[in-house]
């Protein structure tokens, strides 16, 4: 009878330790499966505002627009005339492709379905449902004199 007992507490410690041996497997393999399939959300660092270069940047003589770097966004700035600088989100609000800046029919334009954006973000033609998302344009002043530098900010 104390054998009996004995026996089957045994079996019981063996099916119990089994049966946790065999869990904590398959936790040790589902559960790297689990957070790769739904990894963490991490908040992106919000930007506020970024310089944009110099008023005299090559780029913006020559081509009369610049796309820089907003955050992860990009944002096209617009050289309309001498100190009048103007500034929008880049991608087309049809199917975020970017826009660039056509200098002779002085508008944005979408080279994806043929949208047009007028110089104030405003859509004139093509797909796009809304305008552009403007964006603020400071000058920077340096001492006395022209303006040296662009920072562009959330409006």
């Amino acid at each position: 009878m104390a054998n009996e007992i004995q026996d089957t507490s045994r079996r019981r410690f063996l099916n119990w330790f089994l049966g946790t041996s065999s869990g904590a497997l398959l936790v040790s393999i589902f559960y790297p499966v689990l957070r790769f399939i739904s990894p963490p959300e991490v908040p992106e660092a919000s930007t506020n505002q970024v310089e944009a270069g110099a008023t005299n940047d090559p780029e913006l003589l020559e081509n009369g627009y610049k796309i820089i770097r907003f955050g992860v966004e990009p944002v096209i700035l617009v050289r309309v005339a001498d100190g009048d600088f103007r500034a929008f989100a880049g991608t087309c609000t049809h199917l975020d492709c970017i826009v660039e800046f056509q200098k002779d029919e002085k508008r944005l334009w979408c080279n994806c379905h043929n949208g047009e954006y007028n110089l104030h973000g405003q859509q004139v033609a093509g797909p796009p449902p809304k305008p552009l998302e403007p964006f603020q344009v400071d000058l920077v002043y340096k001492g006395a004199g022209e303006p040296q530098s662009i920072v562009v900010s959330r409006a």
